[in-house]
């Protein structure tokens, strides 16, 4: 018994120390690997409308063009946008430097009438101009990285698609067993579930966002739509970054009271949709606890950076489907979940622990 527990506590540590050398791996090739990951991502996203294409009878190649010139013009417009809100920026940069002067004039008479001392260099290190651009030519920089590895991208996108027919083949070939295809089977449907719902309320926030910023007036309202659209993959933080810098710009354009309103604009679209909407059109949701997406954004995004934000609530899904199937690991998804699995525990009609607990959701 002695020598069993053993081999057991061995095999675990190996399993570890395996994990860990996997994982500083993937860390030091983050350079390779995050651009077939966006591919991967890319095509996770538009999975859903190809197969619900296919479905209608459209050739599955016919398809999978229509989707390649979705994704092209979609670049297109996209690199054409920075490009003019960049243009745009430096042109009314004069603009914003005299708007930020002001503001920092505001506040230091606020400060000296409430008897708060505030050094003037202070401020204007904090109110430069400068040090905007320099944050614009950080993410345009990164865009570039980005574009660079587009055509990379996009062929691998190609290959995914076309692999994807007949994966399922294969899977039944090395599995011999149609009951385990259902389950890898059952796994691709919550993913594609999840994010054709995730891409149409992200969409939804976006536009609501875009139309509502431009009738405020408050500059490149389209781009903060699109940062929206794309951050609200991001669960809980992506909709706090993508509010900062349009409330920061109607700050500077409009003044505190505009800023105030356009936070709360932002905090009323989130909870409208992100907390009404999505989750009734989602079902029981993931059942994920909050905790566990908060340390995966943190643990994926150190590992991959920025793209691995946005694929860590795909990969915490699909490993606590994988670690349900088996009864083994299954206390493993109860720890992952959100206390959905146990939420009968204490039901009078509820018998045992160690009754099968309900079908991820």
């Amino acid at each position: 018994m002695e020598r069993t527990q053993s081999n057991k506590t061995v095999s675990t540590l190996g399993i570890l120390a395996s994990l860990v050398i996997v994982l500083a791996g993937v860390k030091i090739a983050s350079d390779i690997i995050v651009p077939f990951l966006l591919a991967l991502f890319i095509t996770i996203i538009f999975k859903p409308f190809a197969n619900a294409m296919r479905k209608r009878g459209v050739p599955s190649w016919l398809a999978l063009t229509i989707i390649l010139i979705f994704i092209l013009v979609f670049i297109g417009l996209l690199i054409t946008m920075i490009t003019v809100s960049v243009q745009n920026f430096s042109a009314r940069l004069p603009f914003y430097n005299q708007k930020l002067l002001v503001e920092r004039d505001n506040l230091l008479a606020l400060s000296q009438k409430l008897h708060i001392n505030i050094e003037r260099d202070e401020l204007n290190s904090l109110f430069d101009p400068g040090k905007i651009m320099g944050y614009v030519a950080i993410a345009l920089r990164s865009f570039s990285d980005l574009l660079s590895n587009g055509l990379l991208i996009l062929i691998t996108i190609i290959f995914i698609f076309i692999e994807s027919s007949v994966f399922n083949r294969k899977l039944l070939f090395i599995l011999n067993d149609e009951r385990k295809l259902r389950y890898f089977q059952e796994i691709d449907d919550q993913l594609n579930h999840y994010m054709m719902i995730k891409t149409f309320t992200s969409a939804a926030t976006g536009i609501i966002l875009w139309g509502a910023l431009a009738l405020i007036g408050v500059d490149y309202a389209m781009l903060w739509g699109f940062i929206a659209f794309m951050l609200n993959y991001i669960p809980s933080i992506g909709s706090l970054i993508a509010a900062i810098p349009p409330i920061i710009l109607t700050l500077v354009q409009f003044g505190l009271g505009h800023a105030i309103g356009v936070t709360i604009l932002f905090a009323a679209v989130n909870f409208l949709i992100g907390s009404a909407i999505e989750p009734r059109i989602m079902g029981k949701g993931l059942n994920l606890s909050i905790l566990i997406i908060f340390i995966s954004l943190v643990f994926w995004g150190w590992l991959l950076g920025p793209v691995g934000m946005f694929l860590a609530l795909p990969i915490t899904l699909v490993m606590k489907i994988v670690l349900h199937s088996q009864p083994e690991t299954r206390w493993i998804s109860v720890l992952l979940g959100s206390g959905y699995d146990i939420r009968n525990i204490n039901h009078p009609h509820h018998k045992h622990p160690g009754q099968a607990s309900p079908a991820v959701n």
